[in-house]
């Protein structure tokens, strides 16, 4: 008689995530040596507000359970705030560091484009638009990306002259926008078109297309020392 197949065990998703998130405090810890302690207070403040909370209005059992339950949740929440710091600490500096970034916006209604100006320099030019207009984030030195900047303003405003477009520079200069702050700054943009004038925008932009469409130029950090390939043509200005 055939001895009977064990039937493969299925994958445990929540092994998976428990595994992802010891991963993730470990990387931190390493760059974070506070991390202890800011999830500590995390869980700390949580609870001390709401356990307070529950001795004024005379329940201090079931408060005390509901602000155990908070407490985990403040925790979780400054440990996510520390991961993300880490990690932008990490990348901050290298070319495509800003695209890292843009990328997490995608699902708040914003389009995001990276790469579509570079130079030899690996100064490079990307593109989100979203209910504040077209906005343009330059990564590189102001002398040098301020140039790219300029010269993808105006390709913008002769394709798509009735949307406001704006630009910034990613940096710690005077003017700049830290990329741990990028994000947020392009969420709290003063709103100006509608949704439906962001799905037509990036309609006629698809339409025209991107020079910088063909050159394999990947979505996150790139090597400092990468070298562009031979017969491509980046959008130096």
């Amino acid at each position: 008689m055939k001895r009977k197949e064990k039937a493969p065990k299925a994958p445990n998703p929540g092994g998976g995530r428990l595994k992802q998130t010891f991963e993730a405090y470990s990387m931190t810890a390493k760059v974070d040596k506070l991390l202890p302690l800011w999830m500590f207070l995390g869980f700390a403040a949580a609870f001390a507000v709401v356990f307070v909370l529950a001795l004024l209005v005379g329940h201090p059992i079931i408060g005390g359970i509901f602000a155990v339950f908070c407490g985990v949740l403040g925790l979780l929440i400054v440990f996510g705030q520390r991961v993300q710091k880490a990690a932008y600490s990490e990348i901050e500096g290298q070319p495509g560091a800003a695209a890292a970034a843009l990328n997490t916006m995608k699902r708040g209604g914003w389009t995001v484009t990276p790469a579509v100006a570079m130079n030899k320099s690996q100064d490079i030019v990307h593109r989100a638009v979203g209910r504040p207009g077209i906005v343009l984030i330059g990564e590189g030195p102001a002398n040098r990306v301020g140039p790219l900047l300029d010269a993808e303003k105006r390709r913008m405003n002769r394709f798509v002259q009735d949307v406001p477009v704006h630009d910034l520079i990613v940096g710690r200069g005077d003017g700049e926008i830290p990329l741990p702050k990028l994000v947020r700054f392009l969420q709290k943009m003063p709103k100006q078109i509608t949704g439906a004038a962001v799905v037509e925008t990036n309609d006629r932009l698809r339409a025209v297309g991107d020079l910088m469409a063909n050159v394999p130029v990947p979505k996150g950090p790139m090597p400092k020392n990468m070298r562009m390939p031979r017969g491509q043509n980046p959008k130096a200005r």
